[in-house]
Protein backbone atom coordinates (compact mmCIF):
# COMPACT_ATOMS: atom_id res chain seq x y z
CA UNK A 1 0.00 0.00 0.00
CA UNK A 2 1.33 3.65 -1.35
CA UNK A 3 1.87 5.57 1.73
CA UNK A 4 1.17 9.41 2.18
CA UNK A 5 3.56 12.15 3.80
CA UNK A 6 1.13 14.67 5.40
CA UNK A 7 2.08 18.35 6.52
CA UNK A 8 -0.57 18.87 9.34
CA UNK A 9 -1.23 23.01 9.14
CA UNK A 10 -2.25 23.89 12.72
CA UNK A 11 -2.18 22.54 16.06
CA UNK A 12 -5.78 23.89 17.49
CA UNK A 13 -9.13 22.03 17.52
CA UNK A 14 -9.29 20.61 14.04
CA UNK A 15 -5.60 19.42 13.96
CA UNK A 16 -6.29 17.34 17.04
CA UNK A 17 -8.83 15.90 15.55
CA UNK A 18 -6.67 15.00 12.53
CA UNK A 19 -3.48 14.05 13.80
CA UNK A 20 -4.39 10.84 15.69
CA UNK A 21 -6.78 10.29 12.64
CA UNK A 22 -3.71 10.47 10.35
CA UNK A 23 -1.86 8.03 12.52
CA UNK A 24 -4.01 5.45 12.38
CA UNK A 25 -4.74 5.67 8.73
CA UNK A 26 -2.67 2.45 7.01
CA UNK A 27 -1.96 4.93 3.79
CA UNK A 28 -1.02 8.04 5.44
CA UNK A 29 2.02 8.89 7.55
CA UNK A 30 2.24 12.28 10.03
CA UNK A 31 5.10 14.20 8.38
CA UNK A 32 5.83 17.56 9.82
CA UNK A 33 3.12 19.72 11.92
CA UNK A 34 3.22 23.28 11.06
CA UNK A 35 2.88 26.24 13.70
CA UNK A 36 4.42 29.39 13.17
CA UNK A 37 4.87 29.78 16.96
CA UNK A 38 7.22 26.54 17.13
CA UNK A 39 6.50 25.62 20.84
CA UNK A 40 2.87 25.31 19.63
CA UNK A 41 3.79 22.67 16.85
CA UNK A 42 6.41 21.07 19.02
CA UNK A 43 3.95 20.63 21.85
CA UNK A 44 1.51 18.43 18.91
CA UNK A 45 4.35 16.59 17.45
CA UNK A 46 5.62 15.10 21.21
CA UNK A 47 1.50 14.33 20.86
CA UNK A 48 1.16 13.50 17.47
CA UNK A 49 4.51 12.33 15.74
CA UNK A 50 6.07 13.82 12.95
CA UNK A 51 8.55 16.86 12.70
CA UNK A 52 7.54 20.23 14.50
CA UNK A 53 8.27 23.35 11.74
CA UNK A 54 7.92 26.58 11.59
CA UNK A 55 8.72 27.54 8.33
CA UNK A 56 6.13 27.22 5.40
CA UNK A 57 8.58 27.39 2.57
CA UNK A 58 10.54 24.70 4.29
CA UNK A 59 7.62 22.72 4.88
CA UNK A 60 6.14 22.76 1.66
CA UNK A 61 9.00 22.09 -0.27
CA UNK A 62 10.43 18.99 2.46
CA UNK A 63 10.84 15.67 0.05
CA UNK A 64 8.79 13.75 2.94
CA UNK A 65 5.95 15.86 2.72
CA UNK A 66 3.40 14.69 -0.22
CA UNK A 67 0.61 16.47 0.88
CA UNK A 68 -1.02 18.91 3.41
CA UNK A 69 -3.78 19.14 5.59
CA UNK A 70 -4.91 22.71 6.06
CA UNK A 71 -6.68 22.90 9.96
CA UNK A 72 -5.70 26.50 10.84
CA UNK A 73 -8.05 29.70 11.39
CA UNK A 74 -10.26 30.26 8.22
CA UNK A 75 -8.60 33.62 7.71
CA UNK A 76 -5.09 31.76 7.04
CA UNK A 77 -6.47 29.07 4.27
CA UNK A 78 -5.96 31.04 1.13
CA UNK A 79 -2.58 31.85 2.06
CA UNK A 80 -1.98 28.03 2.56
CA UNK A 81 -4.12 26.65 -0.40
CA UNK A 82 -2.03 29.77 -2.95
CA UNK A 83 1.62 28.40 -1.37
CA UNK A 84 0.46 24.49 -1.27
CA UNK A 85 -0.83 24.76 -4.71
CA UNK A 86 1.91 26.37 -6.15
CA UNK A 87 4.38 23.74 -4.68
CA UNK A 88 2.41 20.97 -6.63
CA UNK A 89 1.10 19.77 -2.97
CA UNK A 90 -2.36 18.06 -2.94
CA UNK A 91 -4.11 19.55 -0.39
CA UNK A 92 -7.43 18.94 2.06
CA UNK A 93 -9.23 21.79 3.76
CA UNK A 94 -11.46 22.24 6.49
CA UNK A 95 -14.35 24.03 5.97
CA UNK A 96 -15.42 27.16 4.80
CA UNK A 97 -12.59 27.53 2.10
CA UNK A 98 -13.17 31.32 3.41
CA UNK A 99 -15.38 33.50 4.59
CA UNK A 100 -15.59 35.65 1.54
CA UNK A 101 -16.90 34.40 -1.89
CA UNK A 102 -13.80 37.08 -3.44
CA UNK A 103 -11.14 35.34 -1.51
CA UNK A 104 -12.60 31.85 -2.01
CA UNK A 105 -12.36 32.46 -5.80
CA UNK A 106 -9.00 33.37 -5.53
CA UNK A 107 -8.05 30.22 -4.48
CA UNK A 108 -9.71 28.47 -6.86
CA UNK A 109 -7.76 30.68 -9.30
CA UNK A 110 -4.65 28.84 -7.84
CA UNK A 111 -6.15 25.75 -8.18
CA UNK A 112 -6.80 26.43 -11.72
CA UNK A 113 -3.41 27.29 -12.09
CA UNK A 114 -1.79 24.28 -10.10
CA UNK A 115 -3.58 21.52 -10.94
CA UNK A 116 -3.76 19.68 -7.75
CA UNK A 117 -6.18 17.77 -6.02
CA UNK A 118 -8.03 19.51 -3.78
CA UNK A 119 -10.86 18.61 -1.36
CA UNK A 120 -12.99 20.00 1.21
CA UNK A 121 -13.37 18.94 4.92
CA UNK A 122 -17.42 18.50 4.73
CA UNK A 123 -16.71 15.37 6.83
CA UNK A 124 -20.65 15.04 7.13
CA UNK A 125 -21.20 13.63 3.67
CA UNK A 126 -18.75 10.48 5.19
CA UNK A 127 -20.92 9.62 7.61
CA UNK A 128 -22.21 6.07 7.50
CA UNK A 129 -25.52 7.02 8.10
CA UNK A 130 -25.46 10.00 6.12
CA UNK A 131 -24.08 8.09 3.26
CA UNK A 132 -26.50 5.61 3.48
CA UNK A 133 -29.28 8.00 3.19
CA UNK A 134 -28.17 9.59 0.03
CA UNK A 135 -27.78 5.81 -1.83
CA UNK A 136 -31.53 5.58 -0.57
CA UNK A 137 -32.89 8.61 -1.55
CA UNK A 138 -30.87 8.79 -5.15
CA UNK A 139 -31.52 4.89 -5.81
CA UNK A 140 -35.49 6.20 -6.04
CA UNK A 141 -36.37 3.96 -2.50
CA UNK A 142 -38.91 6.62 -2.04
CA UNK A 143 -40.08 8.03 -5.63
CA UNK A 144 -39.24 11.68 -6.61
CA UNK A 145 -38.05 13.68 -4.11
CA UNK A 146 -40.04 16.59 -2.74
CA UNK A 147 -39.07 17.54 1.37
CA UNK A 148 -35.87 16.88 2.37
CA UNK A 149 -35.29 18.04 6.26
CA UNK A 150 -31.89 18.63 8.45
CA UNK A 151 -32.13 18.81 12.41
CA UNK A 152 -28.95 19.95 13.84
CA UNK A 153 -28.82 20.62 16.90
CA UNK A 154 -26.19 21.42 19.24
CA UNK A 155 -25.59 21.18 23.04
CA UNK A 156 -24.52 24.49 23.97
CA UNK A 157 -23.36 27.71 22.68
CA UNK A 158 -19.15 27.98 21.99
CA UNK A 159 -17.33 30.95 23.51
CA UNK A 160 -18.14 34.19 22.66
CA UNK A 161 -14.25 34.54 21.02
CA UNK A 162 -15.35 31.89 19.10
CA UNK A 163 -18.75 33.53 17.79
CA UNK A 164 -16.93 36.77 16.88
CA UNK A 165 -14.67 34.55 14.20
CA UNK A 166 -17.15 32.44 13.18
CA UNK A 167 -18.57 34.55 10.18
CA UNK A 168 -21.81 34.20 11.55
CA UNK A 169 -24.18 31.34 12.13
CA UNK A 170 -25.00 29.92 8.43
CA UNK A 171 -21.66 30.55 7.47
CA UNK A 172 -20.05 28.08 11.09
CA UNK A 173 -22.86 25.87 10.82
CA UNK A 174 -25.47 25.74 8.53
CA UNK A 175 -23.05 25.42 6.16
CA UNK A 176 -22.35 21.72 7.01
CA UNK A 177 -26.10 21.07 6.88
CA UNK A 178 -26.35 23.42 3.63
CA UNK A 179 -23.29 20.79 1.18
CA UNK A 180 -24.87 17.81 3.21
CA UNK A 181 -28.34 18.36 1.66
CA UNK A 182 -27.37 19.70 -2.03
CA UNK A 183 -25.34 16.23 -1.98
CA UNK A 184 -28.30 14.05 -1.04
CA UNK A 185 -30.36 15.98 -3.17
CA UNK A 186 -28.40 16.44 -6.30
CA UNK A 187 -28.97 19.91 -6.99
CA UNK A 188 -28.44 23.44 -5.74
CA UNK A 189 -31.14 26.13 -4.74
CA UNK A 190 -32.26 28.86 -6.86
CA UNK A 191 -33.33 30.49 -3.89
CA UNK A 192 -33.53 30.46 -0.37
CA UNK A 193 -35.30 32.01 3.05
CA UNK A 194 -33.98 31.98 6.34
CA UNK A 195 -34.82 33.49 9.61
CA UNK A 196 -32.86 34.05 12.63
CA UNK A 197 -33.59 34.81 16.51
CA UNK A 198 -31.39 35.01 19.38
CA UNK A 199 -32.57 33.03 22.79
CA UNK A 200 -29.87 31.60 24.73
CA UNK A 201 -27.25 33.48 24.48
CA UNK A 202 -27.48 37.44 24.77
CA UNK A 203 -23.37 38.00 23.64
CA UNK A 204 -24.16 35.74 20.64
CA UNK A 205 -27.15 38.59 19.69
CA UNK A 206 -24.83 41.46 20.95
CA UNK A 207 -22.68 40.74 18.25
CA UNK A 208 -25.26 40.76 15.70
CA UNK A 209 -25.40 36.71 15.27
CA UNK A 210 -27.95 34.31 16.08
CA UNK A 211 -28.23 31.39 17.98
CA UNK A 212 -31.58 29.74 16.75
CA UNK A 213 -32.38 29.82 12.88
CA UNK A 214 -34.33 27.95 10.06
CA UNK A 215 -33.87 28.06 6.52
CA UNK A 216 -35.81 26.82 3.39
CA UNK A 217 -33.67 26.63 0.33
CA UNK A 218 -36.54 26.00 -3.02
CA UNK A 219 -34.27 23.54 -5.47
CA UNK A 220 -34.48 23.92 -9.16
CA UNK A 221 -36.55 20.38 -8.94
CA UNK A 222 -39.22 21.94 -7.27
CA UNK A 223 -38.41 20.28 -4.18
CA UNK A 224 -38.13 22.52 -0.56
CA UNK A 225 -35.30 21.09 1.61
CA UNK A 226 -35.89 22.49 5.83
CA UNK A 227 -32.97 23.20 8.47
CA UNK A 228 -33.15 23.95 11.57
CA UNK A 229 -30.24 24.77 13.56
CA UNK A 230 -29.98 26.12 17.08
CA UNK A 231 -26.60 26.29 19.45
CA UNK A 232 -28.52 24.76 22.50
CA UNK A 233 -30.47 21.95 22.90
CA UNK A 234 -30.93 20.37 26.17
CA UNK A 235 -30.63 16.49 25.61
CA UNK A 236 -27.28 16.92 23.48
CA UNK A 237 -26.22 16.50 19.58
CA UNK A 238 -29.34 16.47 17.88
CA UNK A 239 -28.95 15.28 14.79
CA UNK A 240 -31.68 14.03 12.16
CA UNK A 241 -32.23 13.83 8.61
CA UNK A 242 -35.56 12.80 6.92
CA UNK A 243 -36.78 12.97 3.11
CA UNK A 244 -40.00 12.65 1.88
CA UNK A 245 -40.92 11.20 -1.70
CA UNK A 246 -44.10 10.59 -3.67
CA UNK A 247 -43.65 7.06 -2.62
CA UNK A 248 -42.32 7.19 0.50
CA UNK A 249 -40.29 8.49 3.23
CA UNK A 250 -36.75 7.51 5.15
CA UNK A 251 -35.08 8.74 8.43
CA UNK A 252 -31.74 8.79 10.19
CA UNK A 253 -31.75 8.70 14.15
CA UNK A 254 -29.77 9.80 16.71
CA UNK A 255 -26.70 8.16 18.41
CA UNK A 256 -26.78 7.10 21.78
CA UNK A 257 -24.17 5.02 23.65
CA UNK A 258 -27.34 2.63 24.10
CA UNK A 259 -29.59 2.35 21.11
CA UNK A 260 -32.36 -0.31 23.12
CA UNK A 261 -35.80 0.77 24.00
CA UNK A 262 -36.98 -0.53 27.05
CA UNK A 263 -40.60 -0.74 28.05
CA UNK A 264 -41.05 -1.25 32.23
CA UNK A 265 -43.13 0.83 35.21
CA UNK A 266 -40.43 3.62 34.73
CA UNK A 267 -39.95 4.45 31.43
CA UNK A 268 -41.12 3.54 27.58
CA UNK A 269 -38.01 4.32 25.58
CA UNK A 270 -34.07 4.35 25.81
CA UNK A 271 -33.37 7.59 28.06
CA UNK A 272 -29.50 7.75 27.67
CA UNK A 273 -28.24 10.81 26.28
CA UNK A 274 -27.80 11.80 22.35
CA UNK A 275 -24.14 11.58 22.02
CA UNK A 276 -22.73 14.87 23.48
CA UNK A 277 -21.13 17.13 20.24
CA UNK A 278 -19.87 16.25 16.77
CA UNK A 279 -16.19 15.09 17.72
CA UNK A 280 -18.74 12.22 19.35
CA UNK A 281 -21.24 11.96 16.95
CA UNK A 282 -19.06 11.98 13.66
CA UNK A 283 -15.96 10.25 14.80
CA UNK A 284 -16.13 8.03 11.91
CA UNK A 285 -16.75 10.45 9.17
CA UNK A 286 -13.40 12.32 10.00
CA UNK A 287 -11.64 8.66 9.08
CA UNK A 288 -13.83 8.04 5.95
CA UNK A 289 -13.11 11.98 4.70
CA UNK A 290 -9.34 10.53 5.60
CA UNK A 291 -10.15 7.76 3.22
CA UNK A 292 -11.43 9.46 -0.01
CA UNK A 293 -8.94 12.20 0.65
CA UNK A 294 -5.93 9.05 0.28
CA UNK A 295 -8.06 7.19 -2.36
CA UNK A 296 -8.16 10.80 -4.85
CA UNK A 297 -4.51 11.25 -4.21
CA UNK A 298 -2.98 7.95 -4.98
CA UNK A 299 -5.57 7.32 -7.68
CA UNK A 300 -4.87 10.86 -9.37
CA UNK A 301 -8.77 11.86 -9.87
CA UNK A 302 -10.55 15.02 -8.01
CA UNK A 303 -12.12 14.15 -4.23
CA UNK A 304 -16.02 13.73 -4.05
CA UNK A 305 -15.89 17.30 -1.94
CA UNK A 306 -14.53 19.54 -4.46
CA UNK A 307 -13.61 23.64 -4.35
CA UNK A 308 -16.52 24.16 -6.60
CA UNK A 309 -18.97 22.57 -3.50
CA UNK A 310 -17.10 24.83 -1.03
CA UNK A 311 -17.83 27.94 -2.66
CA UNK A 312 -21.25 26.52 -3.58
CA UNK A 313 -21.89 26.22 -0.22
CA UNK A 314 -20.78 29.34 1.21
CA UNK A 315 -22.85 31.38 -1.40
CA UNK A 316 -26.11 29.37 -0.45
CA UNK A 317 -24.74 30.66 3.30
CA UNK A 318 -24.10 34.18 3.02
CA UNK A 319 -27.46 34.03 0.92
CA UNK A 320 -29.31 32.71 3.89
CA UNK A 321 -27.41 35.24 5.97
CA UNK A 322 -28.89 37.86 4.35
CA UNK A 323 -32.48 36.45 3.92
CA UNK A 324 -32.44 36.52 8.03
CA UNK A 325 -31.09 40.10 8.52
CA UNK A 326 -33.41 41.54 4.85
CA UNK A 327 -36.55 39.41 5.97
CA UNK A 328 -36.82 38.56 2.16
CA UNK A 329 -35.78 35.40 -0.22
CA UNK A 330 -32.61 35.93 -1.68
CA UNK A 331 -30.50 34.53 -4.53
CA UNK A 332 -27.15 32.53 -3.95
CA UNK A 333 -24.26 34.10 -6.06
CA UNK A 334 -22.98 30.74 -7.93
CA UNK A 335 -21.09 33.26 -10.30
CA UNK A 336 -16.94 33.12 -9.53
CA UNK A 337 -15.31 36.85 -10.20
CA UNK A 338 -12.86 37.48 -12.79
CA UNK A 339 -10.14 36.88 -10.86
CA UNK A 340 -10.75 33.09 -11.22
CA UNK A 341 -11.50 33.25 -14.86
Amino acid sequence: METLGLALMGTGRMAQVYGPKINAHPGLRLEVIYNPRIASAEKAAAQYGGRAMDDLASVLADRGVDAVVIATPTDTHLDYIEAAAQAGKPIYCEKPIDQSLDRVDRALAALDRHAVPFMVGFNRRFDPDNAAFREAVGSGEIGRLTMLMSWSREPSPPPIDYVRASGGYFVDATIHDIDLLCWIAGERPVEVYAAGSCMFDPRIGAEGDFDLTMTTLKMPSGALVHVNNSRACAYGFDQRLEAAGDAGMIQTVNHREDNLVRWDSRRTAAREPLKHFFLERYDLSFDHALDEFYAAVTEGRAPSATADDGRAALAIALACAKSAKSGHAEVPDYRRSHESS
